[in-house]
């Protein structure tokens, strides 16, 4: 059993950056992908990101057009996003998640809670 933690969201303006971070608990994180993903008022949750178990390969959405990065710290069992020039439409729920496959659209087997993120205009 793995649980996770999501933090950092909160509200920013338009252009400016957040750094979330997850932080697992239970299992050792390095056995599983993990990802980003968030869910918009009114919207399906869809991927932001994903990154493979040894963090080599990394899955981006083709809306961020490079403005995300993320990054795992398998020794400290954390995976962080670096959000920069956030914009209104990146208002949602962001979601930490695990699971066997870093393929963003396969089953994933844990969730966080979510984090609030907020882009004023």
């Amino acid at each position: 059993q793995v649980q996770l933690g999501e933090s950092g969201g909160g509200l920013v303006q338009a252009g400016g950056s957040l750094r979330l971070s997850c932080a697992a608990s239970g299992r050792i994180l390095s056995r599983y992908a993990m990802g980003w993903f968030r869910q918009a008022p009114g919207k399906e949750r869809e991927p932001v990101a994903t990154i493979t178990f040894g963090g080599s390969t990394t899955y981006y959405s083709a809306s961020l057009k490079g403005r995300f990065t993320i990054s795992r710290d398998n020794a400290r069992n954390t995976v962080t996003l670096q959000m920069n020039g956030l914009l209104p439409e990146d208002t949602a729920v962001y979601y930490c998640a695990a699971g066997g496959s870093s393929r963003p659209w396969d089953s994933w087997d844990y969730w966080g809670q979510g984090t609030q993120v907020t882009v004023s205009s």
